[in-house]
Parts: C-alpha cells; sequence; structure tokens
C-alpha cells in the first residue's frame, strides 16, 4: 500500500495501525521461536518452550539456555536499534536513504574497533563494545561539524555529502590499517561480516542500558520529525527547535548504531530498508513508525540468521552477509520506484 504524504499521517487509518502492529508483533514472536529452534541440531518448539518456561533438562535444554537463547536476544536487540536508527535519520536528513552505514556512523564504529585491536590490545566482542560506541559517537560528531559549517547549515544534502565524505575517510583509516598489520586483519575479518554467532550474556549487558537511553531519545523527537518533513521553516513555525531537534535525533541514533555494532558488527540494510517497510504499513506519523520499525527490524536480522545456519550445514553463512544479500534486491527496487517516502 502506498505511504501517505509527508505532512498528512491521518490518511492510514488508526485500525489499519493497529492491525499491522499486531502482525509485526506476531512475526517477531515467531522468528523467536525459529532462532531458538533452527540450528545445527533442530529442535521441536514444545522442547524449546520447556527449556524457557519450565527449565528443561539435557543437551537440548541447555542449547537454548546457554548458546540460542543469548543469540536470539542479541538479534531482538540489534535489529531494533538498527531500525529505529535509520528510521530517525531518514527522518532528520529527510534523505530516503540515509542509513548508519551510508553516513559513515558505523564505519566509525568500525575503524575504533581497527584502531583497539591493533594498538590496544583488544580482543573479542564484549572487548569491541566500548570502542565500537566511541567510534559512532566520534563519526556522528564529524560528519555534523562538516554538514553545519558554511552558509545554510546543516542541509539535508549538505549532511548525506559530509557523510560520505567521512565515511570515504575512514574506510581509508581501515585499509591502511588492515593491509599493514596481518594479525588484526586476521581477528577483524569475522567481526567486521557481522555476525550474531557466539554472542553471550556479557555482551548484552553492556549494550542494553544504551539501547533504553538510545530508545528513549529517538521516541522524545518523534513529533519533531513529522514537523520536519514539512521543511525547516515550516517546523521552526510549528514551534520546533531544529537545531535541538537534530542534536537529540542524532544522538540518539547514534547511540542506537553503537549499540547495533558493538553487539554485532555492521550489519548492512536493515536501517536502510526497515523505515520504508514501516512508513508502507503505517503512515509516516514517527509515533507509529518507530515502534514499527521496533518491532519489523528484528524480524529482518533473525530469519536471515536462520537461513543462514541452513544454507551450508553444519557451517553457517553470517547474518551480515544474509541480509546483505536480502537487502539488495530490495534497493534495486526502491531506486526503480517512481516516488520514495522520507
Amino acid at each position: 500500500m502506498p505511504a501517505a504524504p509527508p505532512g498528512q499521517p491521518g490518511r492510514t487509518p488508526a485500525g489499519r495501525r493497529i492491525g499491522w502492529l499486531a502482525a509485526a508483533t506476531a512475526a517477531l514472536l515467531l522468528s523467536v521461536l525459529l532462532s531458538l529452534s533452527v540450528g545445527a541440531r533442530p529442535l521441536a518448539p514444545s522442547a524449546v518452550l520447556d527449556a524457557l518456561l519450565h527449565g528443561g533438562s539435557g543437551d537440548a535444554a541447555e542449547v537454548v539456555r546457554s548458546l540460542r537463547l543469548p543469540r536470539t536476544v542479541t538479534g531482538v536487540l540489534v535489529g531494533a536499534a538498527l531500525a529505529l536508527a535509520g528510521t530517525v535519520l531518514q527522518g532528520l536528513t529527510r534523505n530516503p536513504i540515509a542509513d548508519p552505514g551510508i553516513l559513515g556512523i558505523s564505519q566509525g564504529a568500525s575503524a575504533s574497533v581497527v584502531l583497539a585491536i591493533a594498538f590496544a590490545g583488544v580482543h573479542g566482542p564484549s572487548g569491541y563494545v566500548g570502542y565500537a560506541f566511541l567510534g559512532a559517537g566520534l563519526a556522528a560528531v564529524a560528519m555534523y561539524a562538516v554538514a553545519a559549517g558554511g552558509r545554510g547549515g546543516a542541509t539535508p544534502v549538505k549532511l548525506a555529502l559530509a557523510g560520505a565524505a567521512v565515511n570515504a575517510l575512514l574506510v581509508s583509516v581501515i585499509h591502511a590499517v588492515l593491509t599493514t598489520d596481518a594479525a588484526t586483519l586476521d581477528e577483524y575479518r569475522f567481526w567486521q561480516v557481522g555476525s550474531l554467532s557466539g554472542r553471550g550474556a556479557d555482551v548484552i549487558g553492556q549494550v542494553w542500558p544504551f539501547l533504553v537511553l538510545g530508545v528513549v531519545l529517538v521516541l522524545s523527537v518523534a513529533r519533531g520529525l513529522d514537523a520536519l518533513a514539512l521543511g525547516e521553516d515550516l517546523a521552526r513555525g510549528l514551534g520546533q527547535n531544529v537545531a535541538a531537534l537534530r542534536i537529540v535525533g542524532g544522538l540518539g541514533a547514534t547511540v542506537l548504531t553503537g549499540v547495533g555494532v558493538a553487539a554485532a558488527g555492521p550489519i548492512a540494510f536493515i536501517g536502510l530498508a526497515v523505515p520504508h517497510l514501516a512508513r508502507a504499513a503505517v503512515g509516516t506519523a514517527h509515533r507509529w513508525v518507530l515502534p514499527m520499525a521496533a518491532l519489523t527490524g528484528p524480524v529482518l536480522l533473525l530469519v536471515p540468521d536462520v537461513l543462514g545456519r541452513l544454507v551450508f550445514p553444519p557451517s553457517e553463512v553470517p547474518a551480515g552477509v544474509m541480509t546483505a544479500l536480502a537487502g539488495v534486491p530490495f534497493l534495486v527496487v526502491l531506486v526503480r520506484r517512481r516516488t520514495v517516502t522520507a
């Protein structure tokens, strides 16, 4: 169904919006159950539920609680974080292809992890978390500082161009380190493809407080994003502080990007694709789009992750590779559309 044009979020009936949210919730629950059931050792849904609700016993319960449950929870957190970050960034920049990767925020986290591996002796996903947050934050600040300079301030076009410039610089830094340090390349290559495998409760414990902070920040700017969709001048006329809106929303998107990249590595297309799917379902009002994105994002990460376990058993294809494979056709369709909502 076509999304309502900016400024007219009321065209989508509330009942239809609630229906889509309910459908997304059901899809999320089903995705979680699939993620807990499917793997090198398939488990019946009844065994999964027994392990979760009643403690269970034996190897099956141990597999569910120790391996698949942390992996699935990580997928839910990362999918929601990246989807919300992409939604806010598209709203702030009024750019339909804005997402944490394109604007350089994900690359900032990646560059920070590379430098941490090469020069700080950091190893393992739990050690990358703090550095990923630091890098994402510095990249976001650099992007905004470049865009805000000069005449007109941080316009949508300047934000996109600044993000592309920062992204290119950080890719150069990453390649410069990796081509001169074989040990760093050997460790980084497993992280940079993006994966949920091997993520334990320690990683979840480190990132969930930041997820809560990021969600609070992006929800606080939901109405402001609706006003900004009408244009900066009209948003100011409606009483919005555009600079504060961009700072708060950008901070929330940066924190959420840090959550996703720190926990699972740079996973592509979730932040790009999910906002468009959410707007197509519930319209352009961000008080509806943000919850829809938070429910849909984990589905679009968990399902490819499950498929990646089935392609070449007993080996598996990382989730980041599977989401990219699924995202390319979406991007082609997006480019070929006559109109794109933002």
